[in-house]
């Protein structure tokens, strides 16, 4: 069975093995593990699929992403970004200031933008790579997080109580902007796209739902519509926004280490497959056997359920491949070998 079936399998209920899948979100780390700088994994669609494709034989994961950074659309729309070699490259500047700056923004043609139309030629190399046989994701901004990326974050968050209109407007567009970029990496491979809108754990419910919840609704059925799957990112804890996840028709799930498990699926049921949660930094530091122990017992209270065993969020670059590998592990013990014990 390939990764791709064993995939569909999951997303159609009908995956019954002991395993679980695994799948952790891999950057700055699968750059070093392939001995590339940062700057080269998210400049060069190339060394970021080589990359991926090196950490998916070694650490057998089950899927490849298209995730880098998060200011793809951000250079589309004309900020300037600086390559960081061992970092997350920066925006030098917020270009939205006022509404007229809004209403200047251009809709950018991402399958001509540099930085996007890099990501979607990763999407396609990962095609001819790998012939269909591993799900591929994408990658877009969500719509608070691509206006924070622009405006800045903190005068972003302040509009959201000051300039409602000048909020609405500018979301609006990136919207738009996220549909362009999803469904040109659909067309060129992409199974799932990912959607990452980390700073909506910062906000309340109240503004969650005012500002966000409508827009997530608007991209993941468009996403749909082109026979894709989304995959929502919210780092961070979002217990307070699982009411207000439930009827968005999401796919997956991510859920950072701050969020309970058993607690998420009774809000969600078996709706939606969650992905998570172990604590990116005890992936780093503790021992392989503390982790075996660690993933071993979330993979058995997850038996049964529709689930996905990762970091909460990304893997950190100093992580050791040995930490990685004891996860590997604990997803595909059988049930009676996952005893808790750490060896």
């Amino acid at each position: 069975m390939t990764k791709k079936e064993k995939f569909n399998r999951l997303c159609s209920g009908q995956h019954t093995a002991s395993s679980a899948l695994f799948q952790p979100i891999l950057m700055h780390f699968a750059a070093r593990f392939s001995n590339r700088t940062y700057a080269e994994f998210a400049s060069d669609h190339r060394v970021l699929v080589e990359s991926n494709l090196r950490a998916l034989e070694y650490f057998d994961t089950d899927m490849v992403g298209l995730i880098s950074d998060p200011y793809r659309e951000t250079s589309a729309f004309g900020a300037r970004i600086d390559y960081v070699d061992e970092g997350v490259p920066r925006c030098l500047e917020a270009i939205v200031r006022t509404m007229d700056d809004v209403k200047a923004l251009p809709r950018p043609d991402v399958r001509k933008a540099r930085r996007t139309r890099d990501r979607i030629q990763g999407a396609a190399l990962y095609q001819e790579r790998l012939k269909g046989t591993v799900p591929v994701y994408g990658w877009i901004e969500g719509p608070l997080a691509e206006a924070c990326d622009l405006a800045g974050i903190s005068d972003m968050l302040a509009n959201l109580a000051i300039d409602p209109d000048f909020c609405h407007a500018l979301m609006d567009k990136c919207v738009m902007t996220a549909k362009d970029f999803a469904e040109a990496q659909i067309e060129a491979g992409c199974d799932i796209i990912g959607m990452g809108d980390a700073v909506c754990s910062q906000i309340s419910r109240r503004t969650y739902d005012a500002f966000v919840k409508e827009r997530h609704r608007d991209i993941i059925e468009f996403i749909h519509s082109r026979n894709a799957l989304v995959k929502l990112h919210i780092c961070g804890d979002i217990t307070h926004l699982l009411q207000s996840l439930v009827d968005l028709d999401i796919d997956i799930l991510d859920l950072d280490w701050k969020v309970d498990m058993d607690a998420a699926h009774r809000v969600l049921g078996e709706g939606v497959i969650r992905c998570g949660n172990i604590n990116p930094v005890d992936i780093q530091n503790n021992t392989p056997g503390e982790l075996r122990a660690l993933a071993g017992d979330l993979v058995r209270r997850e038996e049964g359920r529709r689930f996905i065993l990762s970091g909460g969020c990304e893997i950190t670059v100093d992580t050791p491949a040995g930490n990685l590998l004891a996860l590997l592990e604990a997803s595909q013990q059988p049930p009676e070998d996952r005893d808790g014990t750490a060896v």
